[in-house]
């Protein structure tokens, strides 16, 4: 079976997939890569499904290398990354050979990367899902030396493709829809948090992140208490003193703290990949139009496959052209001049 092998690796690398559904009865919150749709760029890229296991890292990659030659893909944040010394393109898959050394740097844009195999990582199963799920305890932080077992590529003639993106790393506008609590802040305070420039804090890891702002506190009318219901990735919770902290893929499964309202999951990426200091600004949605952007991740995948082009390169800059089949045939010339 082949295998990468780690020979470097940042502070946050962990295996991860879409995540396990099913479990928040049971205190297990879904998980899975921090910026989902970036896990769904690689599968579109490679040509696999919505099963497919990466690695994310956060800020910082590492050095790799495989025993079988496999075409990769780098999506969400953009990282510098070079194959023996040979640059890397963002959300383009290149062929990594055998033995040879990829080096992935730190981010330029961004927070979480993701290095994907046309084969997957295939490590066991745990529930239906191979995602490191840190704070349940399931799977490690991976470190120098470590070897995890790839899937073969099954198409190592296949076409180079790229797939354009939109820039989710500069923060912006986050659509929010209403949640249990929303209607227990003030017509007044909810204005005020739209019209509020919040910035990404320092403080923040794959449970949620925090949102500094100037200006007084969010609470809700004449205080709330509250008994703990069911918390969702995207819930804005609002601490004691009115901080707001944005919620992601692990975070907890129930809480008691009050919810402004929920960022939608199409707008998620763009918290998870918000650097400190990025700036985020909220515009609430009724809960029709919300509904109307929801869409399944295999009609994302599905959606992101068709947009995939295949990339022209020159002659001169493919290492490997005499590995190419150039010529599919051949003819005395003259086929189209006799009868």
């Amino acid at each position: 079976m082949p295998v990468l092998t780690l020979h470097k690796a940042g502070p946050g690398l962990t295996v991860q997939d879409l995540g396990r559904s099913g479990w928040k009865a049971q205190g297990l919150s879904t998980g899975g890569g921090a910026d989902p749709l970036a896990v769904l760029e690689a599968a579109a890229l490679l040509g696999t499904g919505t099963d497919l296991a990466v690695i994310e890292m956060m800020a910082l990659g590492g050095t790799f290398s495989v025993s079988e030659g496999t075409y990769i893909a780098l999506t969400g944040a953009v990282m510098q990354a070079e194959i023996d010394g040979t640059a890397v393109p963002h959300n383009t898959t290149q062929y990594l050979p055998a033995g040879a050394k990829l080096t992935i740097g730190a981010v330029s844009k961004g927070v979480y990367g993701y290095l994907a195999l046309a084969g997957g990582i295939t490590t066991a199963p745990i529930m239906d899902s191979r995602a490191t799920h840190l704070t349940a305890g399931i799977g490690k932080l991976l470190a120098a030396g470590d070897r995890l077992p790839i899937g073969a590529d099954p198409d190592r003639a296949r076409i180079p493709v790229n797939l354009p993106i939109d820039d989710r790393f500069a923060g912006g506008v986050l659509r929010v829809m209403p949640g249990p609590q929303t209607g227990s802040f003030s017509g007044q305070m909810l204005a005020a948090f739209s019209e509020t420039t919040f910035r990404r804090n320092p403080r923040g890891n794959r449970q949620g992140i925090r949102l500094d702002y100037d200006g007084k506190g969010f609470g809700t009318q004449g205080g709330l208490t509250l008994v703990s219901d069911l918390i969702v990735p995207g819930d804005i919770q609002m601490t004691g003193d009115g901080v707001p902290y944005v919620l992601l893929a692990e975070c907890q499964t129930i809480g008691g703290y009050p919810r402004i309202g929920s960022v939608i999951p199409a707008d998620l990426s763009k918290v998870a990949q918000a650097a400190p200091g990025t700036t985020l600004r909220f515009q609430f949605l009724s809960v029709a139009e919300a509904d109307a952007t929801a869409t399944t991740q295999a009609a994302q995948l599905r959606q992101l496959k068709d947009r995939c082009a295949p990339v022209l390169r020159d002659p001169h800059d493919i290492a490997d052209l005499l590995g190419y089949q150039l010529i599919s045939g051949v003819t005395r010339g003259d086929d189209l001049e006799r009868p």
